[in-house]
């Protein structure tokens, strides 16, 4: 830390004193406003709807539900289809309508991304295209599969750390890909397993979670959930090994 300069310099222990003494009012600024919120939301229910894959051929489908009902959502993409020209006019409408685009890899291959330890570089190169599509600057990752076992291996753990990426999973897992001809089964679930005032639900883009959709958000809302989208700058914790940096 650089002190300004001055006709004499303050001694190091004096200096030392001022950092700290800085850094506690900051803290303590910190902690009030936290408290502050935690008041004006002391009853509040949050759920934030996660959509997995894409951008694909459904994605303006989902934004057209979203806007409908007047919900934002959290999406992660996929690198390879952030590629394709005909995807990205909906990424862009999807952050200029307030939702977030977060990175789900390029390949979505286990193997490559785990075994052969490419998960920060290909997350690295699914954000870059983010932001040369959109022009935001996003650092929060979807790990396919889940950061367990994935983000196990210590140095993909690292590597994650140093690289500044953010982590998040999920609290509930909705299994919309494994039921294409039977979204009731779908409700099914994600009605059983939610048990929490804060909920992020994992969902795929796929036409069955489309045409679902709006039951599952009017569920949240019988439920007394408000919808959140995910802020950099509000960022906290959501994933499997309850590690607090990620």
């Amino acid at each position: 830390m650089a002190e300004t300069l001055g006709e004499t310099s303050p001694s190091p222990r004096k200096s030392e004193e001022k950092v700290k003494k800085a850094a506690g009012k900051q803290t303590e600024k910190e902690i009030e406003r936290e408290k502050e919120e935690l008041r004006d939301k002391k009853n509040e229910k949050m759920v934030y709807l996660t959509f997995d894959d894409g951008p694909s051929k459904w994605t303006g489908d989902f934004l057209d539900v979203l806007k409908e009902h007047g919900i934002h959502a959290t999406f992660f993409m996929q690198g390879s289809h952030l590629k394709q020209p005909s995807y990205q006019s909906d990424v862009k409408r999807a952050i200029k309508e307030g939702h977030y685009v977060g990175a789900h890899s390029m390949t979505h291959d286990s193997d490559e991304l785990y075994k052969n330890r490419q998960f920060v570089p290909e997350m690295r190169k699914t954000l870059a295209l983010i932001h040369k599509i959109t022009g935001t600057n996003p650092h929060l990752v979807r790990p396919p599969y889940g950061s367990i076992p994935g983000l196990q291996d210590e140095l993909i753990h690292v590597q994650v750390i140093e690289a500044g990426l953010k982590v998040w999973d999920w609290t509930i897992d909705s299994q919309d890909w494994k039921y294409p001809n039977d979204p009731q089964k779908i409700m099914t679930i994600i009605k059983s397993t939610t048990t929490e005032d804060v909920e992020v639900v994992l969902m795929h883009e796929k036409e069955q979670t489309l045409k679902l959709l709006p039951q599952i958000i009017a569920f949240f809302k019988e439920q007394g959930y408000e919808f959140g989208v995910y802020s950099d700058q509000h960022h906290f914790p959501n994933n499997f090994l309850s590690d607090s940096r990620l």
